[in-house]
């Protein structure tokens, strides 16, 4: 746990205490003390926020090197390895990703994350579907790890490739609302640098 992590759970507490003030304020006829709360959460609100994109717009980003272990929580993905064919209109990436757990207890899944290649201009390549590849969020026991394949097709003009490593949706919370959070408001995303 980080400090960010520690600042997160402190202004989830000061809101639910807010909640409660301003509750019990307006159940007891007093709407002008809730207002006043209401107001001065709102600006330290802003403030955190404003924090959290400063961070996000500041923070350089992070580069993971072939073997480096991307965790959240206790699930880790990591790139064991990198085979490129090229032919005359296009290059294949065949992206090894071990999967793991660092949990001593109980069985760990990752939901909502997205592995996907993004070239020099920022265009996104999706791997290319394949029914006979493990998912991410496949439920690994306590210090299990296995290894699923990703394979991705872009066009041979395209080049600087990163292969990028996020969530999306609904399972990047809370982490998007976490000071430094690797999926935080705009946040650059980790990668890992292709051949």
């Amino acid at each position: 746990m980080t400090l960010f992590d520690l600042v997160f759970l402190f202004v989830v507490l000061a809101t639910l205490i807010t909640l409660v003030i301003v509750v019990a304020s307006v159940l007891l006829g007093r709407p002008r003390l809730a207002a006043k709360v209401l107001a001065l959460y709102g600006v330290c609100l802003v403030i955190y926020l404003g924090i959290i994109i400063l961070v996000s717009l500041t923070t350089p980003q992070r580069v993971l090197n072939w073997g480096e272990n991307r965790c959240f929580d206790d699930w880790c993905i990591a790139v064991d390895d990198i085979a490129r064919s090229e032919s005359a209109m296009k290059v294949a990436y065949r992206v090894a990703l071990r999967l793991s757990s660092r949990a001593r207890r109980v069985a760990q899944r990752e939901n909502g994350l997205v592995v996907y290649l993004e070239d020099e201009q920022g265009r996104r390549f999706e791997p290319v579907p394949d029914p006979a590849a493990k998912p991410f969020n496949i439920l690994l026991q306590p210090g299990q790890s296995v290894t699923t394949t990703r394979v991705f097709e872009v066009p041979s003009a395209a080049s600087q490739h990163k292969l990028i490593v996020a969530h999306e949706g609904f399972n990047s919370f809370p982490g998007i609302i976490i000071i430094g959070d690797d999926s935080s408001l705009f946040h650059k995303p980790m990668i890992v640098r292709l051949p």
